[in-house]
């Protein structure tokens, strides 16, 4: 029988028997784990190192015995552990660092029993340690940590490369210590099936070095001329290695190539398990040209630590990511209502899991039933309100008018009312810029809503009410991006309402972060505006959605474009006509100045609006709410006939 037989049968047994092994899906030891193997490492050694000196006939000294000369060089050592982070690295991916940690450690070890040796004999006149036993067991120690290592990445990659996978060979992008360092990781897993082709330097051609034993190529106006020698099937970027600018540019042309796009997070930021489970298909969001945000979190904790914080649409998109941040800032208890019942239980075994230590309430109920909310304020000292229940599909509203009067106008008033009745020290809600000039009954009847609040703020309020007013938050319930990739998994086609709509956009951490910093600012009364960056054509967003599904729009997936909906907008704004914007102490936070008025007047109007919507009259409550909101103007909408009768009686 030859020897390939013998490796052919081997091979066999391991991967396709009933008992077969995957390497890939074992486990890593945990951190304690390795401090105690390392321990016994330590251990061995000076077992070993006594035993090596005592053969030579060398006599140990006796001013302290042999246990307790082992007991103090196992505490050094181990203290040196925890210094230099011996035991952080993965032993099976042990790189470049992981020895230099062991190499320093071993070092210090060794420098600090000589020092404490020699102090011992200048102030005691004895010597504690004999030098030819501190080489040797310096020698054991590091040498057995050493191979320990060695021989766990050489059987890794052993077993990896006797089980191979169909790999993606991808190219790194950036040559430093974070770039190097992931792609050893890489080339010593096989997690997701990446295979390390090489690295892309934007400074200069590396012809005749190779890192890790891969080339390096110069990334310049040709370099995507010359992809299809490289045999490549896409592209890892780690980090803000690159500008946003740079990166879409980048992307474009690997999309264009046929080539996939991997985002990374920074190697310190990486979660632990698998290297290469950070490693995901570069996303829409990760496009957006938007800096990042830099937090005051001083003040946010001032704002919300030992505070009972009450969050009112806690299972939605925003919601939930708020009691998320929130949790973050030591809360004294935060209590999160909402009336849909699963996301809800979701959220308290998912805040539960996280932060176990901390107080929640999950209470289900309806903002619109005013007992039921006055019994949470009567039950529960509240320091801070964040107002995020609402509905906000547009078309639907449209349909449902009286339903979005209830929650979004009369939910928010019982709420900003029993705010102030029961002392809350500040409220935040949750606005939209679909309340600025308003064409549709959702963005309305929150612009109802604000008018409201500022009135309430105006008539002498000890609470205070702050308004923030953002765009359209990427991934929340409904929103355009899971709607473009369902219909892209199915298919297509992508459906478009106008070739040239436009959208802002953020992400749900964005808009929640900055939440919780307008929440820090001001006296009361001010409407908060977010910078949204740059619009973005939605046409554009799903041609390149369809690209990055590594498939051609028109071909692949045909865009349908199917009209206006029924009170939608080509494009949204920020601010009112008549309003003026105020820079704050964050560049990301504006005060936009509207008109203020009389609470009273407003309160007449919404009686009348309420009293409409609880008799079903969809056109006498929508006809009212253009009298509290004269800038709403219906756009493609059975409404519309409201605005004509108006300008006919002037």
């Amino acid at each position: 029988m030859t020897k390939n037989y013998f490796v052919e049968r081997f091979k066999y047994v391991l991967f396709n028997s009933d008992s077969k092994l995957d390497v890939s899906s074992i486990k890593y030891l945990p951190r304690w784990m390795v401090v105690l193997l390392d321990t016994f490492i330590v251990c061995t050694s000076i077992v070993l190192s006594y035993l090596v000196i005592k053969s030579t006939n060398l006599p140990f000294y006796d001013f302290l015995s042999i246990w307790q000369q082992g007991l103090i060089i196992l505490i050094v050592n181990v203290l040196f552990f925890f210094i230099y982070g011996t035991y952080s690295g993965l032993i099976r991916h042990s790189t470049n660092v992981d020895i230099l940690k062991i190499t320093i450690a071993s070092f210090s070890t060794g420098i600090v029993l000589i020092i404490f040796n020699y102090t011992s004999l200048f102030v005691l006149n004895e010597k504690v340690f004999l030098m030819p036993f501190l080489i040797v067991y310096g020698a054991f120690s590091f040498g057995i940590m050493l191979l320990f290592r060695i021989i766990v990445k050489g059987f890794y990659s052993l077993f990896k490369n006797l089980n191979p996978t169909s790999n993606k060979r991808i190219l790194l992008l950036g040559v430093n210590d974070d770039t190097i360092s992931i792609g050893e990781s890489i080339n010593t897993s096989n997690a997701q099936g990446f295979e390390l082709a090489g690295f892309i330097s934007f400074k200069k051609a590396h012809t005749r070095i190779k890192i890790l034993g891969k080339p390096v190529y110069k990334y310049n106006n040709a370099f995507f001329d010359n992809i299809n020698a490289m045999d490549v099937d896409g592209l890892l970027i780690v980090g803000n290695y690159v500008s946003i600018k740079q990166k879409n540019n980048i992307v474009d042309r690997c999309l264009k190539n046929g080539l996939s796009v991997y985002n990374a997070p920074e190697l310190q930021q990486w979660n632990e398990g698998d290297v290469t489970q950070n490693i995901k298909e570069i996303q829409i969001e990760d496009l957006l040209e938007r800096s990042p945000i830099v937090l005051n979190d001083h003040k946010i904790s001032n704002f919300l630590s030992n505070k009972v914080v009450l969050v009112t649409g806690g299972a939605g998109s925003i919601g939930s990511e708020i009691a998320r941040q929130i949790s973050h800032y030591s809360p004294e208890q935060i209590i999160i209502i909402d009336q849909a019942e699963s996301p809800l239980h979701e959220l308290e075994m998912e805040l539960l899991n996280a932060h176990p230590d901390h107080q929640y309430q999950f209470i289900l109920a309806d903002v619109r039933k005013k007992n039921r909310l006055e019994d949470i304020f009567k039950e529960n000292k509240i320091d801070v309100v964040f107002h995020a229940a609402a509905y906000k599909h547009v078309p639907l509203i449209e349909r449902n008018p009286t339903e979005a009067i209830s929650t979004n106008i009369i939910g928010t008033i019982a709420l900003a009312d029993l705010a102030v009745s029961y002392h809350v020290k500040s409220f935040v809600m949750v606005s939209t810029d679909k309340a600025v000039n308003p064409t549709n009954v959702m963005g309305a009847t929150k612009r109802a809503a604000e008018i409201y609040v500022q009135a309430l703020q105006e008539s002498a309020s000890n609470t205070r009410f702050i308004t923030t007013r953002f765009g359209n938050v990427l991934g929340s319930n409904g929103s355009v991006i899971p709607h473009f990739k369902k219909q892209i998994a199915q298919g297509g086609p992508v459906t478009v309402t106008h070739q040239d709509i436009i959208r802002y956009f953020m992400t749900i951490p964005e808009a929640c972060q900055l939440v919780l910093q307008a929440g820090t600012m001001g006296s009361g009364g001010e409407v908060y505006v977010f910078d949204m960056g740059k619009p973005v054509k939605i046409m554009d967003l799903a041609e390149r959605m369809i690209r990055l599904s590594g498939l051609e729009p028109g071909k692949d997936i045909e865009i349908q474009i199917t009209g206006l909906r029924p009170g939608e907008k080509l494009f949204e704004e920020l601010l009112n006509d008549d309003a003026t914007t105020i820079t704050t102490h964050h560049e990301k936070i504006m005060i936009a100045k509207d008109i203020v008025r009389d609470l009273d007047d407003v309160s007449n109007i919404v009686i009348e609006i309420a009293a409409a919507a609880e008799q079903q009259n969809q056109t006498v409550a929508v006809a009212k709410l253009k009298q509290l909101v004269p800038e709403f103007i219906s756009k493609n909408s059975v409404f519309e006939v409201l605005d004509t009768k108006v300008n006919l009686s002037k």
